[in-house]
């Protein structure tokens, strides 16, 4: 078994728990045993605790943002002396390029990135798709080091908690208040994951259908078009915005048509928070939505637009 130490921003903790989640196999297959520092107890020497599991680890991960490579606890600490236990054959660093930034001007530019081609991860119009690739290269990366997997037939691993033996619960989250500055972010988070999202799915829309052309328009950083065309004929089209918190209707507005302007709107998200996490709710006018739905992701709030574009054409 290998051990794998996460390096990342804290901002990117999101994509960190999808990739995590992607590693469910190899932990089950006892191939490879994941740390970050949302695993350091209460009490524990925070800096201690992360240098020890930095030293200890057999592949560092360091998951590319330009948040990143603005952190300098992560880029003078973490990435400086990963790169001198790799340069050592002491441990294995593999870039994961999560958003796109400026990495190819970083230290770790020689190293191979993943997935295929350094693409970030917020580039694919599906991020399972990217998250596979990776997963697969930590995968090969474990078979490198010399590791045997063990059978699914054998009996699962005891979760421990750090620096302690013996069993312990899974059940560990407490309740949070999410401060209006985390909310902020937040919606503008989704905004971005959103117009990405609706860029690249325009492109392979077009990609695997000869009669589909496309245009996609980022008319200001708070607002972005997109329109599809079947055979030259405009078919379907939308403008997606921010309207403003004090605005009425909620925090990301899609309006079908993409030369409207002002404030009318066919379908909006509203931010909200379940204790844990923070998530989206839209307001239900383009389709049914219960109150007691779960909150929808950055992925699920830009599919119900998407679905909500492509529905003429389906």
């Amino acid at each position: 078994m290998i051990d794998v130490f996460f390096s990342y921003s804290h901002r990117d903790e999101d994509l960190r728990d999808e990739l995590e989640t992607h590693l469910s196999m190899l932990k089950r297959q006892g191939l490879v045993r994941a740390w970050h520092d949302r695993r350091i107890g209460a009490g524990k020497d925070l800096h201690g605790q992360i240098s020890e599991h930095l030293e200890n680890a057999d592949v560092i991960l360091l998951l590319a943002s330009p948040y990143f490579l603005d952190s300098d606890y992560c880029y003078d600490v973490e990435l400086t002396r990963a790169l001198e236990r790799h340069e050592k054959g002491d441990a294995t660093v593999i870039p994961v390029i999560l958003q796109p930034c400026d990495w190819k001007n970083s230290p770790f530019s020689s190293l191979r990135a993943t997935p295929t081609d350094g693409r970030p991860v917020t580039k694919f119009p599906n991020i399972h798709d990217a998250f596979l690739e990776i997963t697969d290269d930590i995968r090969a990366a474990a078979a490198a080091l010399g590791r045997s997997a063990v059978t699914e037939t054998s009996p699962p691993r005891v979760a421990t908690a750090p620096g302690k033996s013996g069993p312990r619960s899974s059940n560990l989250r407490m309740k949070r208040k999410f401060s209006d500055r985390e909310r902020d972010a937040f919606v503008d988070e989704v905004f971005e994951y959103a117009a990405s999202f609706f860029e690249n799915s325009l492109s392979e829309l077009a990609e695997r259908n000869d009669v589909i052309e496309h245009r996609f328009k980022r008319v200001s950083k708070t607002e972005f078009t997109a329109a599809v065309y079947a055979n030259g004929e405009k078919t379907t089209s939308c403008r997606i915005w921010l309207p403003g918190r004090q605005a009425w209707g909620g925090d990301i507005a899609y309006a079908i048509g993409d030369s409207g302007h002002g404030q009318s709107m066919n379908e909006s998200m509203s931010v909200d928070e379940d204790g844990y996490t923070l998530g989206m709710k839209p307001l239900g006018l383009a389709r049914a939505h219960r109150r007691d739905d779960p909150l929808l992701t950055r992925q699920g709030v830009a599919e119900h637009f998407w679905e909500i574009l492509v529905s003429p054409l389906q």
